[in-house]
């Protein structure tokens, strides 16, 4: 059987050893990336946990920490490139794109059209730990593992979150292009605690955002 994703492993595997981490798992958007690794750190936790973010930060971000069944908690700190979902080891990196660049822990990165690698859209979790990454590249896929992605071995929740085969052929092409020593992104993102949903929303079974 022939392995249709083989060009996305390598594109995988291409970026892992650019950042510095043993293992990445590529997916549709960076707000996925987020989103998968908020549900496998949530996932053994007895009750909702609190997760602080920085309140200057995009939408999604506590949207994806909404889906996978956390509270949000905003926080007045300031950040560049990359910040820590706390007390999680999830790293927001989809500002950063540079060698060196993994900082342990799932460190989630953007490949969207504004991004630093822009292949239109896409993201990609960065690990060093084995199981994450297994699990990972299950739960993208509808619970479908590799090499072969067969329906018949599902044993695992999963969704539709995979990243195609002509997006990671595009991002694999401009690695060839890539600076090693980018710059941050600056981007001007909005306070998240004037945003009436965070904080009038509880029929929506969203958290209240706690301005500090």
């Amino acid at each position: 059987m022939v392995n249709s994703f083989a060009v996305v492993e390598a594109f995988e595997r291409r970026v892992a050893k650019f950042a510095g981490a043993k293992y990445a798992v590529s997916t549709n958007t960076g707000t996925s990336a987020l989103f998968l690794s908020c549900r496998l750190r949530f996932a053994q936790l007895p009750a909702p946990p609190v997760v602080i973010i920085p309140a200057h930060t995009f939408i999604s971000v506590p949207m994806a920490i909404l889906q996978a069944a956390g509270r949000v908690q905003f926080s007045a700190a300031k950040w560049t490139g990359t910040y820590l979902l706390k007390p999680f080891d999830i790293v927001d990196g989809a500002l950063r794109f540079r060698r060196g660049m993994y900082e342990g822990g799932l460190h989630c990165l953007s490949f969207h059209a504004r991004k630093l690698l822009n292949i239109g859209e896409g993201g990609m979790v960065l690990t060093d730990n084995y199981a994450d990454a297994n699990w990972l590249r299950a739960a993208r896929y509808s619970g479908r593992r590799p090499p072969f992605y067969c329906i018949q071995d599902v044993t695992t929740l999963g969704w539709q979150l995979y990243m195609t085969p002509e997006k990671a052929a595009r991002g694999l092409h401009l690695m060839d292009y890539i600076r090693e020593d980018l710059p941050d992104q600056k981007i001007k993102y909005v306070d998240l605690r004037t945003v009436p949903f965070f904080f009038c929303s509880r029929s929506r079974r969203a958290p209240t955002g706690a301005k500090q």
